[in-house]
């Protein structure tokens, strides 16, 4: 009984030994589950970290204008009528009534010179008309008495109660008289036309506007002395430079090569480097028949449709030359896109908006062509950057990066 009882305690090896053999194949396998879980894990992050590098494109505004536009060309905007205002006469500037920017009218009082002298001398010549017009008056008179005494003389002396010499003597005082009348209105004449030249000497001090206009510079201040030679080392000819802001027209060289392509009254369209947000209608004014041989151009002269006071003298400008004349609703600018940059996702035109380091799935809304462009209607904002390429690689808030980085 005691050694089957102690038979009970033998130990099974091969039970034993089978049970750990499977137990560390588990765990193996186990193990190897959790490497491969976190090697996939750490690869998609480090593909989802990876910046891909893209194209990128601008979203601008353009005009519809572009797409019908034959040629460009540069120039700067010219007044056609602009004058140097000076004086005839030469003295020290004793007044100024304008400044830079003035607008002045044909006529108007600019400025003026010390004119006493000349002021004087105007006097003097209209009281001298004065006196030879007095002595005309008495002229007159005396005349007249002396035509009543002839009259008398004449009847006495055909009645035989005068002598012929009282009667020569009537005649000759009648004569004399007669003569002095003649005299007094040469001397009117006279004393007018020194008046006329006094007033014009005094007039010449008098510096005025030789057209409605803008005053540009001011090329002298009170105390100065203006001279029309500037003959003197610190005498100034110009006064102001004065513009005609209604003769601005852009002057700009167009190539010999493509001189056929414009024509007198073709339609332009103006952009001004000043005003980049604003586009002026214009019209081809003349073609300067003369080329530069230094440049191979031609000057032509594009007139404004449309006044703007913010329009002025050499300011730089752009002319486009167009097929058509810019029909209504054709002057605003559009919002537009490359085709390249569009991809369809879900049954939608989207976009891919360039945010930092990454990209963002944005949907838009399309209108029509503008030549290599197409609009959008809504969706993007002016300025805003977008992918171009590679589209394919992208998703959604996928890490990108510029090919400028």
């Amino acid at each position: 009984m005691a050694q089957e009882d102690l038979s009970k305690l033998t130990i099974d090896k091969e039970r034993y030994q089978a049970a750990p053999k499977k137990g560390n194949r588990l765990r193996f396998w186990g193990v190897t589950l959790v490497v491969i879980v976190l090697l996939a894990l750490a690869a998609w992050r480090a593909a989802a970290s990876r910046s891909v590098e893209v194209e990128v494109a601008t979203v601008s505004m353009v005009y519809p204008s572009q797409t019908f536009s034959v040629l460009n060309a540069s120039g700067y905007v010219v007044a056609q009528r602009k004058a140097a205002v000076a004086s005839k006469a030469t003295g020290r500037l004793e007044w100024l009534g304008v400044e830079e920017g003035s607008v002045v009218k044909e006529g108007q009082l600019l400025a003026r010179l010390e004119n006493r002298d000349t002021g004087a001398a105007k006097e003097q010549a209209a009281a001298g008309l004065a006196g030879a017009r007095q002595s005309l008056v008495q002229a007159q008179v005396e005349q007249k008495d002396a035509a009543r005494n002839l009259a008398r003389f004449k009847e006495l002396f055909s009645q035989g109660i005068v002598s012929q010499s009282d009667y020569d003597t009537a005649q000759a005082r009648y004569d004399r008289d007669q003569a002095a009348t003649a005299g007094a209105l040469s001397a009117i004449r006279q004393a007018e036309a020194g008046l006329n030249g006094a007033a014009v000497a005094l007039d010449y001090t008098l510096i005025r506007a030789p057209f409605d206009g803008v005053v540009l510079t001011k090329n002298a201040d009170v105390g100065d002395i203006v001279s029309p030679l500037a003959a003197a080392a610190n005498a100034k000819a110009a006064v102001v430079t004065l513009a005609d802001m209604g003769s601005l027209q852009v002057e700009a060289d167009v190539s010999e090569a493509n001189l056929s392509k414009v024509r007198v009254g073709q339609p332009c369209e103006i952009l001004l480097d000043a005003l980049p947000d604003s586009r002026f209608r214009g019209e081809l004014h003349t073609i300067v028949p003369t080329a530069d041989r230094s440049k191979g151009s031609v000057m032509v002269k594009v007139r404004f449709l449309d006044k703007d006071a913010r329009i002025l003298p050499e300011m730089s400008a752009k002319v486009a030359f167009l097929e058509r004349p810019v029909q209504a609703g054709e002057g605003k600018p559009r919002l537009a896109l490359s085709p390249a940059s569009i991809v369809s996702r879900d049954g939608r035109s989207t976009v891919f908006l360039v945010k930092g380091d990454r990209v963002l799935q944005t949907p838009v809304t399309l209108g029509p062509k503008i030549g290599d462009l197409v609009e959008v209607t809504a969706g993007l904002k002016a300025g805003e950057r977008i992918a171009v390429k590679p589209l394919e690689k992208l998703h959604d808030q996928s890490r990108v990066k510029t090919a400028e980085k």
